[in-house]
């Protein structure tokens, strides 16, 4: 009698406080008998723990606090801010083709024949707006353990990449068929033409995998790439560095780049130094 009840104290301790309390002759999925597990459940493969008091607090206040720092600034709420900006600012047209664009409610339209726009592949996301990030996802969030641990999904439960994702300095309206086309791919200069997308001067090489931007914003992607350097500590290539420094001069802010910048900096709370200097 003394032993069945020192195996049944035995399996009790077991269940509520240990971390090592497995089933006997388990397989998932099944009922696992007499063990640590009782009888009417299913069989987990896997530890038991029982979390203290304060452990759930901390567990639940950590889940908290993951809430509210990627409710501050992320890309959905960045669309949103932008959406506004630029119904606001009906004259300004697509970035890497000047094209018009409208929005009814949050539904975006582009004017093909204004600016000469042909497809090259894929009419149904030519038609709508995209948010292009100037510096790729992928160049801000490698520089994140959990872009290393499982990409720009891993990333989006990680409240630094969300205000990267979200900064508005660093998004700007495309077309959805560009915006794809260019991926992550570097910006350079072609020694050849292209004129993949009707009268639209940008241009893709697909097997370098580069993009050449038209020549009207070249300097708005310079003073973005050293803001996005600066702001969040990305490192950039010496090509980089020096094609970009080379745009910054070539191609001064316009005023629309001036005000962009201005009005960001009232919703966002900073603006871009690299254009604010050269505003003045």
């Amino acid at each position: 009698m003394d032993f069945v009840k020192k195996i049944i104290l035995a399996l009790a301790i077991c269940f509520v406080f240990t971390t090592n309390c497995y089933a006997k002759n388990c397989k998932k999925g099944i009922p696992c008998g007499n063990s640590c597990i009782s009888t009417n459940k299913t069989c987990r493969i896997d530890s038991y723990h029982v979390l203290g008091e304060s452990q759930s607090k901390s567990a639940s206040v950590e889940v908290e606090s993951s809430k509210v720092a990627i409710s501050k600034q992320n890309f959905n709420t960045a669309k949103t801010r932008l959406v506004k900006i630029y119904k606001s600012n009906p004259n300004q047209t697509t970035f890497y083709c000047g094209c018009q664009f409208s929005f009814d409610s949050n539904k975006s339209f582009v004017d093909f024949n204004q600016c000469g726009y042909k497809p090259r592949k894929n009419e149904q996301r030519a038609s709508r707006i995209e948010w292009e990030h100037v510096m790729p996802a992928e160049n801000f969030g490698r520089h994140l353990q959990c872009w290393r641990e499982g990409g720009r999904k891993e990333c989006k439960k990680d409240p630094t990449f969300n205000a990267m994702e979200g900064d508005l300095h660093n998004l700007q309206p495309a077309i959805g068929e560009v915006n794809g086309d260019r991926s992550n791919y570097r910006y350079s200069q072609f020694t050849k033409e292209f004129n993949q997308y009707g009268q639209c001067q940008s241009a893709v090489d697909f097997k370098a995998r580069i993009f050449q931007p038209r020549q009207q914003i070249r300097g708005v992607i310079a003073r973005t790439y050293f803001y996005m350097r600066n702001k969040y500590n990305i490192n950039l290539s010496d090509s980089d560095n020096k094609l970009m420094a080379a745009w910054n001069e070539m191609y001064p802010p316009e005023q629309w780049e001036c005000d962009r910048n201005r009005q960001i900096e009232k919703i966002q709370g900073n603006d871009n130094k690299f254009i604010s200097e050269k505003c003045k």
